[in-house]
């Protein structure tokens, strides 16, 4: 099934509405997982200085029979596409809804804020 990154700027860090009203951007599809990967980190470097913005990975299809999780780590460079050496991406999960993703999402990206080369990502899969 085709992917997506999904996100924009939103009003404030609950993430919940974005800013100037309007959806979000929906960039793909990408047949492949690597591919939308690139892109969200694309995206997240070229957003990283600004708190508002907020991007994330979802598998086309997979609303009937989802659950989120919380994926990342430790990467190579800022880039955020290769994990650094001797590491791998962890995944978290899995949640039933997106709020409870969100609020681990948020225990590890707060954990992590010093961190440049750590960071994490919500995905909706199909299990």
């Amino acid at each position: 099934m085709p992917f997506w990154v999904i996100g924009g700027e939103y009003t404030d860090t609950r993430f919940a509405e974005i800013a100037g009203g309007g959806a979000e951007t929906r960039v793909g599809p990408f047949a492949r997982y690597e591919d939308a990967k690139a892109e969200w980190a694309r995206r997240a470097w070229s957003s990283v200085d600004d708190a508002h913005a907020r991007w994330r990975i979802e598998e086309e299809g997979a609303e009937e029979g989802s659950a989120y999780w919380v994926v990342g780590g430790e990467y190579a460079d800022t880039r955020f596409t290769q994990p650094a050496p001797g590491t791998e991406e962890m995944r978290y999960g899995p949640f039933r809804t997106y709020e409870e993703a969100k609020a681990e999402w948020a225990r590890r990206a707060w954990a992590t804020v010093d961190d440049a080369h750590t960071r994490f990502r919500i995905e909706r899969r199909a299990r």
